[in-house]
């Protein structure tokens, strides 16, 4: 096991119930230092009840005062007995309460990262492309009650993914840009290349 049972309700705990810094419980619960701040000012994961990992065996008292008292520390997770098997890659589930905020969440990452490919909005939110282009194109049937608003503070997607999947956008249109600059200068070398031939 890489990272606690219910990361975001473990974080929601230690943040409540330890002095460890944004950073530990950060990489302990794998979640961005951002959303770790966003719970203690309480902007994130508010109807979230915290797990308390050491009634689960996941981590003992001895391992948090180790954190408390050395702020470079690192939590590190109990051996389980049973190793667990690995979660498969598979689509998304959202839970039914917050079904209704993905047209607000597309419509944020339309309007603020407009880098993003459709498949990779639909991976972070999960959703459907026909969905997207139509928040895209302002055709969308309930169009005029969008609001566009954060996904990370939906609870949608997290910062680290979509972090990576603006990182990733970004990295694709760079690479875009230097192919096309590179097929303007040899066109314009083509032309100059024959003037040089008929001379």
């Amino acid at each position: 096991m890489t990272q606690p049972l219910m990361p975001m309700a473990t974080a929601v705990w230690l943040v409540d119930n330890t002095s460890l810094t944004f950073r530990q419980i950060a990489e302990f619960c794998q979640l961005h230092e951002l959303e770790v701040q966003g719970i203690a000012d309480g902007t994130v994961g508010t109807n979230i009840v915290g797990q308390d990992p050491t009634a689960s065996g996941q981590l003992t008292w001895d391992e948090i005062n180790r954190c408390q008292k050395d702020a470079k520390g690192v939590l590190s997770l109990s051996e389980d007995a049973v190793k667990a098997m690995p979660r498969t890659k598979g689509p998304r589930y959202t839970p039914v309460s917050k079904r209704q905020d993905k047209p607000d969440a597309i419509a944020w990452l339309v309007r603020n990262h407009p880098e993003l490919s459709d498949l990779q909005i639909s991976r972070l939110v999960g959703t459907t492309k026909p969905t997207i282009q139509a928040i895209r194109s302002r055709s969308h049937w309930n169009i005029s009650n969008i609001k566009p608003q954060d996904p990370v503070g939906l609870g949608l997607c997290r910062q680290i993914e979509l972090d990576d999947a603006v990182r990733t956008a970004a990295e694709r249109k760079r690479k875009q840009e230097e192919k096309t600059s590179e097929a303007e200068d040899n066109a314009g070398e083509q032309p100059a290349a024959e003037a040089t031939k008929a001379d």
